[in-house]
């Protein structure tokens, strides 16, 4: 398993440097804290897994992996994956949103037109 050292040394480094870029984002309101604390939860599992190995192994041993930092790499993408299926249910919702206000728009802006046409027959009949 001394191989597999590099590979744990650069997964603590990315989750290092995600957490960093995470926090420089939310400090420049470039990223709501909603959305950030699931980054820095995740900065801080990929310095965790890489840091205590004896999990990563652990859990590369029950899903049938035999090496263990695949394992990392394996959860990333599936944590990628539900993301992605998050971020595509928030992007339905507000297109759905999105028509309806504008849809709202259309209605008020027919609305303010007539009201502007009734004003002005009544002052020219007045």
């Amino acid at each position: 398993m001394a191989s597999s050292g590099p590979v744990y040394y650069l997964t603590f480094s990315l989750g290092l440097g995600l957490g960093i870029v995470v926090l420089e984002l939310v400090r420049r309101r470039w990223l709501q804290e909603r959305y950030a604390l699931l980054w820095i939860l995740t900065a801080l599992s990929l310095m965790l897994f890489s840091w205590k190995r004896s999990l990563v192994e652990g859990l590369a041993r029950i899903l049938g992996i035999s090496y263990a930092p695949s394992a990392l790499f394996l959860l990333g993408f599936l944590f990628l994956l539900l993301l992605n299926l998050q971020y595509a249910g928030t992007l339905s919702r507000q297109s759905e949103r999105l028509v309806r206000l504008a849809q709202e728009v259309a209605l008020l802006r027919q609305e303010l037109l007539e009201l502007r046409a009734e004003s002005k027959q009544h002052r020219e009949g007045c």
